[in-house]
């Protein structure tokens, strides 16, 4: 008896130990909390584009399709950087990744201040930034949920969707001030400085997994081990790409979401202003409209993220592609060179809609793809700002071209009809159905 007790005792203490339960604050939301402040940061230079087509237009001569471009080119790698980013992350972890972005952005912001060529302005805001603001990107966000929570993944999702608004929110009037008050070249040393101000905080505060403090996830039930390095990040986001590829799922997830790139980063965030300046409304007061949709943007994607874990996500998409279809087109009759009732409707239900699409399609991308979810998402991602980085440029041409924005405006909201139907014809995975046990014969008497 003693022998069986000693033997119990021994197996029970070779146990890994599992840390007991606490009735503090989780330190997941911690986590989420100094990952929003990060995507704040990251979001600066985000609101500085729109501002600067008319100032470099007017003092360097450049088209507002060459400006376009480097816009382009910024949003593009925005998204085509992501699912690597992600990889990244898994190889040297989240906190390495994300202060190296920060600082290539801080650098590449600051390094436009110097410029005085176009081939420079695409390199420095097209193609520096834009990397940078990859490894920011939702991927990164996607990528935080997944180790730190277990359950709330749609709200925390909505939370930290919502910090680019919040960045956009905080930086706008203020970029907007300096460069109609002082000059375009201070605001971008302003962006530079607020992306450098977080690398501290992410190097002290971020951790990479809930294993490193010893804690679950939040709302595991079971302690879950730090995973192993993933080397070769480059080609298991390829390969991820070349599975997901295969399925139908992928291409309408893809497609939608290139839809509403093309109509918030390409079209609003980039060329709103420009356009309400067409119709004699002050740079400031454009900018500040645009911080209202930051505002209500939060908002809506907070509650896209509740709403997200209570009802099929398929069709919060539709309904939120066809409200901001239907705004997009009554948008041009509403510009003027004040700011009216109408306008400021169209602002308020914009900025709910503005990127309330994200909690829900990463949820399908969770549904479809499963671990891979992050990775699959920073390619949807992706084709985001691949939408946007061509709407980014054909905005500026056809402005270019036709004298207006208007074109534009109605070809985007018959865009987001199309994302709508799109959306509703997502196939549902149905779980596996374990193989019936084969039947065992009986034995003979």
């Amino acid at each position: 008896m003693t022998q069986t007790t000693e033997a119990a005792q021994a197996a029970e203490d070779s146990r890994p130990v599992r840390p007991a339960p606490s009735h503090r604050v989780h330190r997941a939301w911690f986590v989420a909390a100094v990952t929003f402040v990060t995507i704040i940061g990251a979001a600066a230079f985000r609101s500085l584009p729109g501002l600067l087509i008319d100032p470099l237009h007017q003092e360097f001569h450049w088209s507002r399709g060459t400006i376009g471009a480097a816009v382009s080119i910024n949003l593009a790698l925005y998204g085509l950087t992501a699912p690597f980013a992600a990889a990244l992350m898994d190889r040297f972890g989240i906190r390495r990744v994300v202060a190296v972005a920060l600082t290539v952005i801080a650098v590449g912001s600051g390094l436009t201040v110097w410029m005085t060529a176009a081939w420079q302005l695409l390199l420095c805001w097209g193609l520096l930034v834009g990397l940078g603001s990859g490894s920011m990107a939702l991927a990164f966000a996607a990528t935080v949920t997944n180790r730190w929570f277990t359950e709330r993944k749609g709200l925390v999702t909505g939370i930290l969707t919502a910090a680019s608004a919040s960045g956009q929110l905080i930086f706008l009037p203020l970029l907007s001030w300096i460069v109609t008050e002082h000059d375009w070249r201070p605001a971008a040393v302003t962006v530079s400085l607020a992306a450098l101000a977080v690398v501290p905080f992410v190097w002290l505060l971020l951790r990479d997994h809930p294993a490193d403090v010893g804690q679950m996830p939040y709302g595991a039930t079971e302690f879950v081990p730090k995973p192993a390095p993933v080397r070769g990040a480059a080609r298991r986001a390829v390969t991820v790409l070349f599975s997901a590829v295969r399925t139908g799922p992928f291409w309408l997830l893809a497609g939608t979401f290139a839809i509403c790139g093309a109509s918030t980063n390409g079209l609003v965030q980039t060329h709103f202003v420009p356009a309400a300046h067409d119709h004699h409304m002050p740079v400031q007061a454009a900018a500040s409209l645009l911080a209202v949709i930051g505002v209500f943007d939060v908002v809506g994607t907070i509650a896209s993220g509740w709403f997200t874990d209570r009802f099929e996500p398929r069709r919060l998409l539709a309904v939120y592609y066809a409200l901001r279809g239907i705004s997009l087109l009554f948008l041009p009759m509403l510009l003027a060179p004040t700011v009216h009732p109408p306008m400021i409707f169209f602002i308020v239900f914009y900025g709910l809609d503005w990127v309330a699409t994200v909690p829900p399609t990463l949820a399908l991308c969770r549904e479809q793809y499963g671990e891979d979810s992050a990775i699959v998402f920073g390619w949807v991602l992706a084709s985001h700002q691949v939408g946007a980085a061509l709407v980014a440029f054909l905005g500026g041409f056809a402005r270019d071209r036709f004298g207006s924005y208007d074109v534009v405006w109605y070809a985007s909201g018959a865009l987001c009809a199309a994302a709508a139907l799109m959306a509703l014809v997502i196939r549902r995975r149905r779980p596996a159905v374990p193989a019936p046990a084969p039947a065992v014969s009986p034995a003979p008497a």
